[in-house]
């Protein structure tokens, strides 16, 4: 039977972690090359990717954290080649507060304890291997969920496409909506507008509801309109209490006009 996207994604099984003198020598790991991002497209929607999730979501639930990354190497063996996903998000976990100790510069499996809940790959080229050798790979690890994106239309026909992990009877992926991602509490969509002054289309997380996760710059704008708005509104509210205070005025002064005549008459008002 396939296991749904929402089995996969709560289901797939915790990597052991180590005690501490159990842990793999890492000396000789390389971690990071210094390698050059290999476009500007590329680095813009990672830094959207990781940027907004830090300023605007408050995480899957109950003060629950999360690591979201970039360019960060996944080891998920001493004995494999890690790979570098574009941008990576682990529920649960945090950047630990050595980050420069050699352990702890990239993420060792055996020191999180289990796969990031989602992997995202942006397609710059076809030599890239997203859709066999990485998707394979990912797989092994157990992310849950991975994603290809494809701006051009390079190796896939649609520009967006996410898969669920399936555990039996084997580890493979199978196309998934992309609109939540179930356990995650997120989805993904394609966005068209503005970023850092680039009007393009734009891989955007959503919440469960299919709002935006804003960026710290759309969350400011956001409310200044809000103080705008209720600066105008209470404007107008101030305005409506100067003319009934106005209106009320008018009012006493023509009931006076009046009682003055009915008195000049030999009238007197308080009878009627």
């Amino acid at each position: 039977m396939t296991e749904s996207a929402t089995e996969a994604a709560l289901r797939v099984s915790p990597v052991a972690t180590l005690e501490p003198e159990n842990l793999p020598d890492v000396d000789n790991l390389v971690t990071e090359d210094d390698a050059p991002v290999d476009n500007f497209a590329s680095e813009k929607q990672q830094r959207l990717l990781t940027r907004s999730l830090y300023s605007s979501w408050a995480g899957p639930g109950e003060e629950r954290p999360f690591l979201a990354a970039a360019d960060v190497g996944l080891f998920f063996s001493l004995y494999e080649p890690p790979l570098v996903p574009d941008v990576f998000l682990s529920l649960d976990m945090t950047v630990p507060e050595d980050w420069w100790a050699k352990g702890h510069r990239a993420y060792f499996f055996w020191e999180f304890g289990k796969a990031p809940e989602v992997v995202i790959e942006i397609v710059s080229n076809r030599q890239g291997g997203e859709t066999d050798i990485k998707m394979e790979g990912y797989a092994r690890m157990g992310v849950p969920y991975y994603v290809i994106y494809d701006p051009l239309k390079q190796v896939q026909a649609e520009a967006l496409r996410v898969y669920a992990l399936r555990l039996a009877p084997e580890r493979v992926y199978e196309e998934t909506d992309p609109d939540l991602l179930t356990g995650v509490r997120l989805g993904l969509t394609l966005w068209q507008g503005e970023f850092e002054d680039r009007s393009n289309t734009w891989l955007r997380w959503q919440d469960e509801d299919g709002n935006l996760i804003l960026t710290g710059a759309e969350q400011a704008a956001l409310e200044r309109q809000r103080a705008e708005e209720a600066e105008q509104q209470a404007k107008m509210e101030r305005e409506r209490a100067q003319q009934a205070e106005q209106q009320a005025d008018q009012e006493h002064q023509r009931a006076e006009r009046l009682a003055a005549q009915l008195r000049a008459l030999g009238v007197d008002p308080e009878d009627s």
